[in-house]
């Protein structure tokens, strides 16, 4: 329950706190990579159970001439790369935490196309609620592998308190003013994982 109050008094409150920012963002973000303004996308919460997860765009709408879409890097701007080092893209996930299908600490919810490729020490990270930040986060975020992505996790799961959460918010902004663990080694974004979680 005290989990549940902090996240609905912090996310209330940030929100309340950057209504100008998120406005300018929106506006900016319609100017320079379109419309909509949101990223909306199912995405896995407790248990496993879907929510729809909603971002501040970061990508252009590029395709080929099959009408595929572009690779990551070719679709992602400057501003984009800035959006998601800042960690703005990430504001409107707040409105996911007021909902209650996401706490502010906790995994990352990804893709449910991963569900059914995750092992059984991998799958337990879902018995926790997604987070907009989590101890993967502030412990290498984007710049770990899958496994050790998942380890920490788990790791998180098995010992969740409200002090752990406070130290990872306060890590996470820390995190974001040097802007660290951004980008996976060799890619503009995390590679996908593929059920080898060695790579």
């Amino acid at each position: 329950m005290l989990k549940r109050f902090f996240d609905i008094l912090v996310s209330a409150a940030v929100l309340v706190f950057f209504t100008p920012v998120i406005i300018v963002l929106m506006i900016v973000i319609r100017r320079k990579l379109g419309s909509p303004v949101f990223f909306h996308q199912v995405r896995p919460g407790l248990n496993g159970a879907p929510f729809k997860m909603v971002k501040f765009r970061s990508m252009l709408d590029a395709y080929d001439n099959e009408g595929h879409p572009l690779p990551n890097e070719q679709r992602l701007t400057s501003f984009g790369r800035f959006l998601r080092s800042t960690s703005l893209d990430e504001l409107p996930e707040l409105w996911n935490v007021l909902k209650g299908d996401m706490s502010l600490v906790g995994p990352r919810p990804l893709l449910m196309e991963y569900l059914p490729l995750y092992d059984s020490h991998q799958a337990r990270r879902h018995e926790a609620k997604p987070g907009v930040t989590g101890w993967a986060q502030v412990n290498g975020r984007n710049a770990i592998s899958w496994q050790k992505k998942f380890d920490l996790d788990v790791w998180y799961v098995d010992h969740q308190t409200f002090w752990l959460d406070l130290k990872i918010l306060l890590l996470t902004v820390k995190k974001v003013f040097v802007r660290d663990g951004i980008n996976h080694s060799d890619n503009t974004t995390m590679p996908k994982f593929t059920g080898n979680f060695r790579k």
